[in-house]
């Protein structure tokens, strides 16, 4: 069977919808409807119930589900080993915010070089839809994210919360500060900011990415809300301060991976984030 009309049944499966599906695997949405067609009529039984809601599972759908995982993981694992590099068993590929690639994942690399060396890693960024349909087409084998939402075959382990702080280039700012850029964290971060500042105006600086918040910060002054392993550099320079008696907000860091698994490589890797994470969960508590 051709791994694309695998992926793109996951991909339909996960979004809900043809449209978002078709957004995600960037073809048209007559491909998508084509794709499944003939999933359908190679398979002998309809595996999604269409309406105006988008697309739901059939029972066949459901049973379907993890074939289609097993397909697309397999096919994943045989690229991998084949492009492995002489010397190396295996090969564990994670994804995360780039905002955990600051002050935590490197430890997890450098954990990984000392008591896996012969694991050859393969390290991404990304935000959370894609890196939960990644997860689910079998393209990576862990995702460290802010958000995560229940899939069939997925698992979630919470590894910390991360401590969000707000900064300033300047003090004599004040605040509410018309330089305030907004950052996405997520939806837990929106509900908690909207909860302590309801009067704030809607903010008219908005990034996805943390790192580039900062960075419009250093260069051109203006405040923000983010991690303090992410500042606190910048903060012990003079270069930005907390804001005096702001509240701090807190937003979780999950660990998604496949809930059934063979791969010891898998479960060092695993062991080995949840061993900083609880190093992590040390340092917030301080």
């Amino acid at each position: 069977m051709d791994t694309e009309l695998a992926r793109t049944f996951l991909a339909v499966a996960t979004s809900g919808n043809f449209v978002a599906a078709a957004s995600r695997l960037h073809v048209t949405q007559s491909t998508v409807s084509t794709r499944i067609q003939t999933l359908e009529t190679t398979l002998g039984r309809r595996l999604f119930q269409r309406g105006r809601g988008g697309a739901t599972l059939t029972p066949a759908g459901k049973r379907f589900l993890r074939h289609a995982n097993n397909l697309v993981r397999t096919m994943e694992q045989a690229r991998h080993d084949i492009g492995l590099p002489e010397g190396y068993h295996d090969v564990i590929a994670l994804s995360a915010r780039i905002a955990l690639w600051e002050g935590f994942l490197p430890h997890w690399v450098a954990w990984m070089r000392a008591q896996a060396p012969d694991v050859s890693l393969r390290l991404e960024i990304g935000f959370e839809a894609d890196i939960m349909q990644n997860l689910i087409e079998g393209a990576i084998d862990i995702g460290v994210i802010y958000t995560s939402s229940a899939r069939p075959g997925l698992a979630a382990d919470l590894l910390f919360e991360e401590d969000l702080v707000l900064v300033t280039s300047d003090l004599a700012r004040g605040w509410p500060d018309p330089g305030y850029i907004h950052i996405d964290w997520e939806a837990e971060f929106h509900e908690q900011f909207a909860e302590h500042f309801p009067h704030v105006p809607t903010p008219t600086l908005v990034a996805n990415i943390g790192w580039l918040g900062v960075q419009q910060l250093l260069a051109f002054g203006g405040s923000g809300y983010f991690p303090r392993r992410l500042v606190q550099h910048h903060i012990a320079s003079g270069q930005l301060w907390q804001v005096p008696d702001s509240p701090r907000f807190r937003v979780p860091v999950w660990m998604v991976y496949p809930r059934r698994h063979d791969s010891d490589s898998l479960a060092q890797a695993l062991g080995g984030l949840r061993a900083l994470a609880r190093d992590e969960r040390l340092r917030n508590a301080r």
